[in-house]
């Protein structure tokens, strides 16, 4: 009598795919990671989606070394003052939001940058377990300098224009080396609502938080907290 081969266990064969896609997305997320600590990346999940929408972007790569100073110090004063003071995750400040019953503030430059290089927006359970496991990661591959230089170049700051050196010239005809500290503080006002906001037409409320701002990039660099990514 011939023996019979192992019987086909479905169960088995479904968890042993699941285990080999889930070490692929990991690894093919982790070279994401290598590769643009030294690589510009070309696009993002967000940008791309509103090139569709739109029909086009304005968007320009540029080094961080060919940004004013004033610019760096602006985005992480108004976006994450403690920003060289934290490996990815702000506690003190996610600490405050729970007490206030909000996330809002809690969310790092580091997040930013993970959420908008390598994930997609919204709120759901699976891009915010990635983004937390993505993000010491990043952390730990790239430099504080290079985290900054990425946020730069992939920040909205208008329907349509994309990092510094697109916004710089949108709002004031300059190149981003040009900015003034008060013009930095008013592109790092509209942060968080590009398309409600506008850096050279800003309204009251819009100016008096520019100049909180630049009020804060002038802190953070007399008390050492722009040190890590300056120089």
């Amino acid at each position: 009598m011939r023996e019979s081969g192992p019987r086909f266990q479905p169960v088995q064969f479904v968890r042993r795919w699941i285990r080999r896609a889930v070490f692929a997305a990991l690894g093919f997320l982790a070279f994401g990671v290598i590769v643009y600590s030294v690589i510009s990346p070309p696009t993002t999940p967000y940008i791309l989606s509103e090139a569709r929408r739109l029909g086009g972007i304005d968007r320009a790569w540029i080094a961080i070394e060919n940004v004013s100073p004033h610019m760096a110090r602006s985005v992480v004063a108004a976006e994450d003052a403690n920003f060289c003071n934290h490996w990815g995750f702000d506690m003190t400040a996610i600490r405050a939001a729970l007490d206030s019953g909000s996330t809002r503030g809690a969310s790092t430059i580091s997040q930013q940058v993970v959420k908008n290089v390598y994930l997609w927006h919204g709120r759901s359970w699976v891009r915010k377990v990635l983004e937390a496991g993505l993000t010491p990661a990043v952390e730990a591959v790239w430099t504080k300098k290079r985290i900054v230089e990425v946020y730069l170049n992939i920040a909205e700051f208008d329907e349509g224009v994309f990092g510094v050196d697109a916004a710089a010239h949108h709002y004031f005809g300059k190149t981003p080396s040009e900015l003034t500290a008060t013009q930095a503080s008013l592109l790092a006002a509209v942060l968080p609502n590009p398309k409600g906001r506008s850096a050279s037409k800003p309204t009251t409320w819009l100016s008096k938080h520019a100049r909180s701002i630049a009020d804060g990039a002038a802190t953070i660099k007399a008390d050492g907290r722009s040190a890590c990514f300056e120089g």
